[in-house]
């Protein structure tokens, strides 16, 4: 399976944050669409950065709620892996289980077209087993 088909399925919707919001807005934007991580762009196009609500829970750890106030760009992840639509689903689950990361932009001709998540990735592999497991029983059945 290919990340275009979980994108087609889900949608290419992204939420992105520019740098100068503070992480106070980014919470809003989590808690507005019940999600655990959004891109950081000035134009909705070119990825600048990542932040997720780990980041934040680490740096209110690490500095308190003073980081509240701070723009996001204080605590965004800016060297930021990506995934093209045609790869494989197969090497993006081994890349996010062995990098640890949760949320993955989907980059196309150097636009942002989507975001995958580790559920996103999940859903896909149980589809998969499913259709398998009905091909068999079929197969079987004949």
């Amino acid at each position: 399976m290919l990340i275009g088909t979980i994108l087609r399925g889900k949608g290419s919707d992204v939420t992105t944050v520019t740098p100068a919001a503070t992480v106070r807005e980014l919470l809003a934007q989590l808690a507005e669409h019940n999600i655990g991580a959004v891109v950081v762009s000035s134009d909705g196009i070119t990825i600048e950065g990542i932040v997720s609500e780990r980041d934040v829970v680490r740096r209110l750890h690490d500095r308190g709620a003073a980081i509240l106030d701070a723009p996001v760009s204080s605590i965004m992840t800016t060297e930021v892996t990506t995934v093209g639509p045609g790869e494989n689903v197969d090497s993006l689950r081994q890349t996010m289980t062995t990098q640890r990361f949760r949320h993955m932009p989907v980059v196309d001709g150097g636009r942002l077209v989507g975001i995958v998540s580790i559920g996103d990735v999940v859903k896909s592999a149980i589809e998969e087993l499913e259709t398998e497991k009905a091909s068999l029983v079929d197969y079987l059945h004949r």
